[in-house]
């Protein structure tokens, strides 16, 4: 910097302390106690290019770790609720936002109405000119003594939905020794009877809802084999199993009987999955078999796309597209008539078990990559389009939906061994429930869609109400043994 321009900004600050020309001689020619200088300290920042909508929005946000802003947003509890109430009265009356009613906490509308405020209206200074009758709809009465705008006192007087309560504790806990540690299996399903099967080891145990009995439908120590997968038909008069060797068996639930064992895979029969009177299942040696229980065993379609194991089989609710995921990372889709895929999705990076339809909107279909992939992807069946997309962070093991809302919830293993449910299309988190201490690997829900069941190598089963639209009651834990070793 110029000296001499120095000296006069030096000057202009205090003007007493300024060395002069013959001062500055002397202390080169001797030595001299440097002369202090006093400076303004006044910060003035530049606002031209803020927004102080977003900054707003996110200022309770910034100061928080990223460990509470995770807690905040999965909480669903009253004292969010005011949280996100108290904001939406700050942005009426600081910027005109002119909310009123309090935004849902678990939706995107309170971003998209932050971001798509005009923040050029701040500190904008008007005068209303005329006035309009105290009555109006638009205008506070005159005489009220409130500082609130009306567009304010109609958000506090906006109705609010109690909040929703899911409870981190499962009402019941089932012991489930021998239930096995396999990402490819399926074990466990629930009946439209209210019966819950359960395949372990070489046994499948039938257990009731509604009397809490625990039956064993079959055996198949006796022949060498073991359980790999079930399922229940529609009307949950009929399982199938699925075996190591290959074989799926129909049984009788009621008279605990065997119809029949069908043979065609030459690997274990890992996913099953019903149509009405037929029965898809797909196995190890990549194939997938549909046959109809009523005809023949040499009646079969052999569908033949997945170029390692079938891990997931699921039929869209109109029962005329079937979904297929493998351990090739695809996820592929059928129709009841062609012997090739008709759709083919390559997105995901790991093996795609989780799949689901949606019983709300018709060819919309969920699934979920293992453990390099992570991630809940959503497709338009119709149109074959991708429609988005989020990490879950872990492992994706079972993907349903729920009946009555448009949520759905997801299992995961590796490696935070987690339950998650969702709400769609904003794709946040209603809940998330742990208490597995190994990979939820089975899932299934009951017949009245409130309550699920989650199944892990823990060897133990675990019922939750996420679904729930009535029991508000807080729920106990009880830990019941009913499955038991056969030695």
């Amino acid at each position: 910097m110029d000296q001499e321009y120095e000296r006069r900004l030096l000057r202009q600050i205090n003007p007493q302390n300024v060395p002069t020309e013959a001062g500055q001689a002397k202390c080169v020619s001797t030595t001299c106690s440097p002369v202090s200088v006093k400076s303004g300290d006044r910060f003035i920042p530049t606002r031209a290019g803020s927004n102080w909508s977003i900054n707003f929005h996110y200022a309770n946000e910034n100061c928080r770790s990223p460990n509470q802003n995770h807690k905040a947003k999965d909480a669903s509890s009253d004292s969010s609720k005011d949280a996100v109430a108290y904001a939406a009265l700050l942005r009426n009356e600081l910027l005109g936002a002119g909310i009123e009613s309090v935004p849902d906490p678990h939706t995107d509308d309170r971003r998209q109405a932050v971001l798509s405020h005009d923040s050029h209206s701040l500190f904008r200074y008007t005068v209303h000119m005329k006035r309009v009758p105290f009555d109006s709809d638009n205008e506070v009465s005159p005489y009220s003594l409130s500082p609130l705008s009306n567009k304010s006192h109609k958000l506090l007087r906006s109705p609010r939905k109690p909040a929703r309560k899911i409870s981190k504790i499962p009402f019941k806990v089932l012991d489930a020794p021998e239930l096995q540690d396999d990402f490819y299996l399926n074990l466990v399903d629930w009946s439209a009877g209210n019966l819950l099967s359960v395949g372990l080891g070489a046994c499948v145990y039938l257990w009731s809802a509604c009397t809490s009995q625990v039956t064993r439908l079959c055996d198949l120590s006796v022949d060498g084999d073991s359980v790999t997968s079930v399922c229940w038909n529609e009307r949950g008069s009929l399982v199938a199993v699925g075996t190591h060797k290959g074989y799926v068996q129909i049984w009788d639930a009621a008279g605990g009987r065997k119809l029949s064992s069908l043979e065609g895979h030459s690997a274990r029969v890992g996913a099953l999955a019903w149509n009405g009177e037929q029965l898809s299942s797909g196995s190890r040696d990549r194939v997938i078999l549909q046959r109809d229980v009523r005809t023949p065993p040499s009646a079969e379609r052999r569908l033949q796309g997945h170029r390692q194991e079938v891990c997931g089989l699921k039929w869209s609710p109109d029962h005329q597209h079937l979904a297929s995921g493998g351990n090739d990372n695809k996820l592929l889709v059928w129709n009841s008539s062609s012997l090739l895929p008709v759709q083919q999705y390559s997105d995901h990076l790991a093996a795609v078990k989780a799949i689901a339809w949606s019983p709300h909107q018709h060819g919309l279909l969920a699934s979920g990559g293992g453990t390099a992939d992570r991630c809940l992807r959503f497709w338009n069946t119709l149109t074959g389009q991708a429609l988005q997309s989020t990490d879950t962070g872990s492992q994706v093991c079972n993907l349903a939906w729920s009946k009555h809302a448009n949520e759905l919830v997801s299992t995961h293993g590796y490696s935070q061994n987690q339950i998650l449910v969702w709400k769609y299309p904003s794709l946040t988190q209603v809940a998330k429930l742990t208490g597995h201490s190994y990979r939820v690997l089975y899932l299934a829900v009951s017949p009245d869609g409130e309550a699920i069941v989650t199944g892990a190598g823990d060897e133990t089963l675990r019922f939750w109400n996420v679904f729930s639209k009535t029991r508000c009651t807080k729920e106990s834990k009880s830990v019941l043994n009913l499955f038991t070793r056969i030695r």
